[in-house]
């Protein structure tokens, strides 16, 4: 059965296209305001000048946060070369980039700066026209694009980010993501005229959360308990065999329990809860 919007708003994820001259915090604080939420916070922040997908999550599912967060991202963006380089060169070096590499976060980020390896899966040319070069590439979380177009940029004579746009975070796409303008719209008609089809479109059930994280079935009669913060037990388990993984994301039936991370085995103790939506 779906859940009542209102319902569905305390605890949900909202696949933002965030428009550029925007911070992060911006786009909170719109989110915030078009649905008088009482919490909202965002999954991976974007430079003011980057569009593209910024997971907003809303009231209680804002307790998620780091299990979205920490995820491979995609980028498509434009590089401007500060010499003439041919295609074949570029890619030579490109190249050069892809898999382990050590970074150090630039000047105006927030993080201490000191050097951090991180890896790039995939970093080509898309078009290259004289100067400017479109490009694409998919990272590890806490990869700096236009740190990793800034050293790019030593080895053939200077190159700098002059757009970028984020297409993938996680498990959220940009061709499944709303703009500011089209959520605002898609609220204004379920209030004014009882219309929540498209608003049910924009809202992502928090429960989303079992693609990334085990997911793991309790019986009925364990509800209660496990919502009320108990361990997770060999008993509670509708399958008997128990998945080989660090974190659980249980549920009975569709109702979303928690996240429980595996303990080492205490008697019939399997795994503490980590977070309880009760």
């Amino acid at each position: 059965m779906e859940k009542p919007i209102s319902e569905l708003i305390e605890f949900c994820i909202i696949n933002v296209d965030k428009p550029a001259d925007f911070t992060s915090h911006d786009v909170v604080q719109k989110i915030n305001r078009i649905f008088n939420s009482d919490k909202a916070g965002h999954c991976g922040t974007l430079d003011p000048m980057v569009t593209g997908v910024l997971p907003i999550l809303l009231n209680r599912a804002c307790k998620l946060s780091n299990y979205f967060m920490k995820k491979d991202k995609e980028y498509i963006g434009k590089m401007m070369l500060h010499s003439d380089v041919t295609e074949a060169k570029l890619k030579q070096e490109m190249e050069k980039f892809i898999g382990k590499i050590m970074q150090k976060p630039p000047v105006r980020s927030r993080v201490k700066r000191v050097l951090r390896e991180r890896e790039v899966k995939n970093f080509k040319i898309i078009k290259k026209q004289g100067k400017i070069v479109e490009f694409e590439s998919d990272v590890q979380a806490g990869t700096y694009i236009r740190k990793l177009i800034s050293d790019l940029g030593e080895r053939i004579g200077g190159a700098h980010m002059i757009e970028l746009r984020r297409t993938k975070a996680g498990i959220f796409n940009i061709n499944e993501s709303y703009t500011i303008d089209e959520i605002e719209q898609a609220v204004k008609l379920w209030k004014e005229k009882n219309n929540e089809t498209k608003l049910r479109e924009i809202l992502i059930p928090a429960e989303i959360v079992q693609r990334l994280i085990t997911k793991l079935e309790v019986r009925d009669e364990s509800l209660k308990g496990l919502l009320n913060g108990k361990p997770l037990m060999k008993n509670d388990l509708i399958k008997e065999k128990f998945p080989n993984s660090e974190l659980f994301s249980v549920f009975n039936r569709e109702n979303f329990i928690g996240i429980y991370r595996k303990v080492e085995e205490e008697k019939d103790i399997l795994a503490k809860p980590e977070f309880v939506k009760n």
